[in-house]
């Protein structure tokens, strides 16, 4: 019994401890070099049927004077953003 009480001391200990550090100094890390993941800036478009997605799979729409587009959150995995022109307007469908 009193190994038990000295380790649920410890943990309490390093819980409080976690919880009461300052984390505000910490230098920000990346993983990838800037620009590592590139936009897709000339986005090619096939209709409903022949993008072979389920038809559940999850897109993100976007209309814009009578004008539509789906971009597949598969490929948006991958490039985060698609730079694009739907009804005459500049967009950046990010992900």
């Amino acid at each position: 019994m009193k190994n038990y009480s000295i380790t649920l001391s410890l943990l309490i200990f390093v819980a409080f401890c976690a919880a009461a550090a300052d984390y505000t100094d910490d230098a920000i890390r990346t993983l990838l070099p800037f620009d590592a993941i590139p936009a897709i800036t000339d986005p090619q478009f096939v209709s409903a049927n022949e993008a072979k997605l389920d038809a559940d799979a999850p897109v993100i729409g976007v209309t814009f004077n009578d004008d539509s587009r789906a971009y597949s959150l598969y490929l948006l995995n991958g490039h985060e953003i698609v730079n694009d022109v739907v009804g005459g307007l500049n967009i950046a469908t990010t992900w």
